[in-house]
């Protein structure tokens, strides 16, 4: 290089680079020069900083940048070195690190092995141990490939994904970031643990709105709680909500609740799984069944509180119990899972196959595991009461 050039500032030109606003900043190993490049491929040629190879040129410790019509930067990105192809229009770079923005405002760090900037700057892809940060919302991304599409405002990191966040940790096939909506829509073998809940969330599609503090899926889902390292509940539906909030999951369209303690399953279209204030509840028809006591229960809503192991259920509630054979109906009922008792209110029918019985009145309480059934008349009349003891 010329000495009277030194310390000064040369322009360089790409020929991809200028309509983008793009230039590439080449720096001599003193860190006493300074390389801008943009259209001119004959002074990068004749330049220290660019040297011709076949098809394009190689330019070391570069910078990348773009800004939008307004001179807000759009991205940028420093490389260990750039080989711009003529063919193809290409930037090839290694171990880049970057910025990402958006209306000015810094949206992502992101770093990689490798990438590629292509002509038009309308798309960036990184390769190989992919680390991208953002930074309003606190997700952390990595992969092995990395795609960002400033113009449409989507993220794209993929394969091997993982996710990680102060609420919940994920890892996918693929993850897609719509900074401007603070949406993540995570895509193929999606299983997101959200903390504070213990909770694990499977589906094939999960979209997570994080301002929002809530994850959805239009797909089927699987619902695991641990105690530990141990699953201790499993839910399933055909579509599942989870608010990481609230602290509360939901079960939509075929949702099935298996608990351990207490052994109950519960079905219905709509179930709340409250996980932290314990209880799971349904605005519409439910099943509740107990799997040693062998009863099942019917209703159109219900709730149970899982500390007291109480269930309450009413509209059309029948219940039936296996051992030993018996069924109920009635309006209301509170079913209190421990000493395996229950109170009924409004239209009591009671029917027993051994020894053969049937009964009915306003109100009544009791067992079915012992066929203990104590019916009353209520506050209408004369108190009247009837014990069945086999």
């Amino acid at each position: 290089m010329n000495k009277n050039n030194r310390g000064k500032i040369v322009p360089l030109k790409l020929v991809f680079l200028l309509p983008l606003l793009l230039s590439i900043v080449a720096c001599r190993s003193d860190g006493r020069t300074a390389k801008k490049l943009a259209q001119d491929s004959q002074l990068a040629q004749e330049s220290a900083a660019g040297k011709n190879v076949e098809g394009g040129f190689t330019f070391n410790e570069v910078t990348l940048d773009r800004a939008d019509e307004k001179g807000s930067p759009v991205w940028k990105i420093k490389a260990k070195q750039a080989v711009y192809s003529n063919n193809n229009k290409i930037a090839q770079i290694q171990s880049p690190i970057g910025d990402l923005f958006q209306d000015g405002k810094l949206l992502y760090q992101v770093t990689g092995q490798q990438g590629e900037v292509h002509q038009d700057g309308k798309k960036i892809f990184l390769k190989g141990q992919i680390v991208a940060t953002d930074i309003q919302n606190g997700v952390v991304l990595r992969g092995n490939e990395m795609e960002w599409r400033p113009q449409e405002d989507l993220l794209i990191v993929r394969n091997q994904l993982t996710g990680t966040h102060k609420q919940v940790d994920a890892s996918a096939r693929e993850a897609r970031a719509f900074s401007r909506e603070k949406r993540i829509e995570l895509i193929g073998n999606v299983v997101a643990f959200a903390k504070e809940q213990s909770l694990q969330m499977r589906t094939e599609h999960l979209t997570w709105e994080m301002q929002n503090e809530k994850m959805y899926s239009n797909r089927p889902v699987q619902f695991y709680r641990y105690i530990g390292t141990t699953i201790a509940d499993r839910g399933f539906g055909d579509r599942g909500d989870v608010d990481l909030k609230n602290k509360i999951a939901t079960l939509k369209k075929n949702g099935q609740l298996a608990l351990l303690d207490p052994p109950l399953d519960i079905a219905s279209n709509f179930l709340i799984w409250n996980v932290t204030g314990k209880t799971v509840t349904s605005e519409e028809p439910v099943r509740i069944s107990h799997r040693v006591q062998q009863v099942t229960l019917t209703g159109d809503r219900g709730r149970v509180d899982l500390e007291p192991k109480i269930a309450y259920l009413s509209g059309k509630v029948f219940g039936v119990g296996k051992r030993p054979p018996s069924q109920m109906r009635t309006d209301k009922l509170t079913w209190y899972l421990p000493t395996e008792t229950f109170e009924a209110v409004g239209n009591v029918y009671y029917r027993q196959t051994d020894p053969p019985l049937s009964l009915t009145g306003p109100k009544a309480v009791g067992q079915l595991k012992n066929q203990t059934i104590v019916l009353s008349g209520g506050n209408s009349g004369g108190r009247v009461v009837t014990e069945i003891v086999p």
